[in-house]
Order: C-alpha cells, then structure tokens, then sequence
C-alpha cells in the first residue's frame, strides 16, 4: 500500500508491486557482493523506527535522477535541495533511522532501490545520527558493508557525494554527543576518502550556525535552507562532471 499526497509531498511506502527484473537484478548484485552484508547480527532498535521515502510525482525522462539518502537531516533539507536542482534533477528520498551496524540497513536500500527501478547518476549519502546502542567499533565494522550496498547504486564511486555527520547540542538525548559525532566522522572519512568519494562536509558548515539549532540535533528552516543549498552545489558539480 502507498500512500501519497499532492505533487511534492511526502510519501511513506510499505509495499509496491512492479519492475520484478529489476528487482531481481538488484538481488542477485547483493547475493554475489564479496563482502558480507551484514556487520551485526542483531538489531539495537530505538524507541521509534521509522523511514521516509519520497519520489518525484512527475519525473522527467530527460533529466538525471539524484538520491539523498540519510536521515530526519536529510529529510530537512530535501526540499532545498529540490527546489536548488529543479530543471536540472529529478531527486529521490530515502530517509530512515536505521544506523549502520543495523543487518536491517542493506535490506531497505536493496528494497528501494527495486521499487524505484530507476538509474541514479549521483548518490548524496550520510548515516550516523542514530544507532547511538552501537559503539564505535562496530559502527567502523559495519561501515563497508554499508559502503558497498551503496557503490551498488551507481555506476562508479564519483558519483557519489558522502555527507559528514553534523554537530548536536549539548542537552542531546539518547547517545548522541559531538565527541561521538566526531569519532564516526573520522571512521567514515577513512573509508570514503580512500574510495575517492567526493565529500560535502556538512559538519563543518554547520559548526558556524549552531544557534541554527531548533531542537538538540536538528536545524531550523534558516539552517536546513544553508545545508540543502551546499548539497545542492556539490551535486550540480559532480553532474556537471559527468555531462562532460
């Protein structure tokens, strides 16, 4: 069942039928990928689980498709994004609170991807500000798997774009403190970087607008509007990179 709204909106899906060969292809790329999947065998859920998939109502064939894939930060600044790469990009969504370290993680974007059963040409991709039940060291574990299940959606590693982690207040809940923003930012950048995976470091912008802060972890309209306009820009150059 899927339910949607007018052009623009959010779109919360459960199930969808359709683009079955796709799907398979999809399933076979993730059977025969040489690294395992999954870092963890257990799930560390959180009082609340959710994710948030939005599709463009009316994508246009002629223009390339672009995924944010992240979190309720990404689902923020989405729209910015949205609106900064209109005419340019038909942009996806895939936000969801699942962490890496989560087996559950490799499986949602295997199964979006399917569903949508379209060709991404740039992917914008972060995780970290959830799974706090993970330490670290299983966050830096998991962290290729997650790599991999992400270098599936592309044709190669320039296309994607890794988000750092932004910083959280101070009377910040459930785990989350920047010492540990920072440790996963450093995990992530010894992986993504080597990988040469361009880097938009949404971290850095935002430690100049802390008083953007409109609760301890997420930003205002004002700060979401600065973090999708500095996505949107890394974007437009990676595909203008690829027009070339």
């Amino acid at each position: 069942m899927t339910l949607s709204c007018h052009p623009g909106s959010y779109v919360e899906t459960r199930h969808r039928i359709g683009r079955i060969a796709f799907a398979l292809t999809v399933s076979v790329l993730f059977l025969l990928a040489p690294v395992r999947l999954f870092a963890q065998e257990k799930s560390i859920p959180e009082e609340i689980e959710w994710i948030w998939e939005v599709r463009p109502t009316h994508a246009n064939p002629s223009l390339p498709n672009v995924l944010l894939l992240g979190d309720s930060i990404t689902r923020n600044y989405f729209p910015e994004v949205t609106k900064d790469l209109d005419g340019i990009a038909n942009v996806y969504l895939m936000a969801a609170s699942t962490s890496v370290g989560d087996p559950r993680l490799t499986h949602q974007i295997a199964e979006f991807v399917a569903m949508e059963g379209v060709h991404f040409r740039v992917v914008h991709f972060n995780n970290g500000m959830h799974g706090w039940g993970y330490t670290e060291k299983q966050y830096q574990a998991a962290f290729p798997s997650y790599l991999r299940a992400v270098e599936h959606l592309v044709a190669s590693n320039r296309d994607l774009i890794w988000a750092t982690i932004t910083p959280v207040r101070a009377d910040a809940t459930s785990g989350a403190t920047n010492s540990r923003v920072d440790a996963r930012n450093v995990i992530a950048a010894s992986l993504v970087q080597p990988a040469g995976i361009a880097v938009d470091d949404q971290h850095a912008l935002m430690m100049k607008h802390e008083d953007l802060h409109q609760d301890p972890v997420h930003f205002n309209p004002k700060g979401s509007n600065l973090e999708g306009d500095q996505a949107a820009q890394l974007i437009k150059a990676e595909l203008s990179k690829e027009s070339k």
